[in-house]
């Protein structure tokens, strides 16, 4: 029996135990992709979009794929001198950009990984790209753990970008087909997948807010994509889908502003109005470097005016 037809037989297998979707995560994909998207494993067939179709999806794409382009060719020299490719697609699983060495080219058309493919799990069941966007997280999928026998010899290693308003916008993929390529491997390349795909995420953030302040709101792993942009009045206007998980906001679509000190927290004191004014003073002082008669003039007010404020507001010391 050839290796084909033998994984074939065990994903119809592990679909048809009933149990099996409950226990693994891999196999609740393949029934998904058996039951859900009604797929044969043994499919060899794929979809491309091309012409005219995929130049209007690049288009809508165009703010993504110039922010993204500097990380893909970053990672790609990471990773593409050990045969890797380095593939983009949208929310949808349609590949939008690739990064492959010349002579690998043939080897990536030949696997459909190349623009225009749709990699969606309802087109190729279990795969990196396609199990990465249905789950909305990072996958690995290996070899023999995709759902069609035509694409075990690759390894996919994938991990999700969200845009600013925490809708999923694409999937950053690093597919190899060497069959040497072992696991510990594997765990690097995913681990600097993850860190691009959130490279690219804090880029796309920090451009869809050009007029605002972003604060980096969270420290250590996960920071760099753990933002809020803030406006002109300390209103948070923005956040990231780390920055809405973490702070128990809108998790998608568009930000209800509200202060800044409300939503990252500070120190006990003045509210609303109050707080509101004594913040400004500060600012304000700051900005003149404790010179109060500089301040007062950048206010609009006179100096004793500026003092009285300040006494008011436990500024005067």
């Amino acid at each position: 029996m050839s290796q084909g037809k033998r994984h074939i037989e065990t994903v119809l297998a592990a679909v048809q135990s009933g149990r099996a979707a409950a226990r693994s995560a891999l196999a609740a994909s393949w029934w998904r992709s058996l039951e859900k998207h009604g797929l044969d494993p043994g499919r060899t067939e794929g979809v491309v979009l091309e012409g005219r179709e995929l130049a209007e999806r690049r288009a809508r794409h165009d703010h993504f794929l110039h922010v993204a382009a500097p990380k893909l060719d970053q990672l790609y020299t990471l990773v593409g001198s050990s045969g890797c490719g380095v593939v983009l697609t949208d929310a949808a699983g349609v590949i939008l950009d690739r990064r492959c060495g010349d002579g690998d080219r043939g080897v990536f058309d030949g696997w459909g990984l190349r623009n225009g493919a749709d990699w969606s799990e309802a087109r190729e069941g279990t795969n990196g790209i396609g199990t990465c966007i249905a789950e909305e997280r990072q996958v690995t999928i290996h070899r023999d753990e995709h759902f069609l026998a035509r694409n075990i010899g690759m390894s996919c290693l994938d991990a999700p970008i969200f845009g600013a308003d925490g809708q999923l916008l694409g999937a950053l993929d690093v597919s190899s087909a060497r069959a040497d390529q072992t696991a510990g491997v594997n765990r690097l390349i995913a681990a600097t997948v993850a860190q691009t795909a959130q490279a690219i995420e804090a880029e796309y953030f920090r451009a869809s807010f050009p007029g605002a302040r972003i604060v980096v709101a969270a420290e250590g792993e996960g920071a760099l994509s753990t933002l809020l942009a803030v406006d002109g009045d300390d209103l948070v206007v923005g956040a990231t889908r780390a920055a809405r998980r973490a702070f128990g906001l809108e998790p998608r679509g568009t930000l209800r502003p509200r202060p800044a000190s409300d939503v990252i927290g500070g120190e006990a004191g003045p509210r609303g109005l109050e707080r509101a004014e004594r913040a400004a003073l500060k600012r304000a002082l700051a900005r003149a470097d404790g010179n109060v008669s500089a301040a007062a003039r950048a206010l609009g007010i006179g100096r004793a005016t500026l003092y009285r404020r300040m006494k008011r507001l436990g500024l005067d010391g």
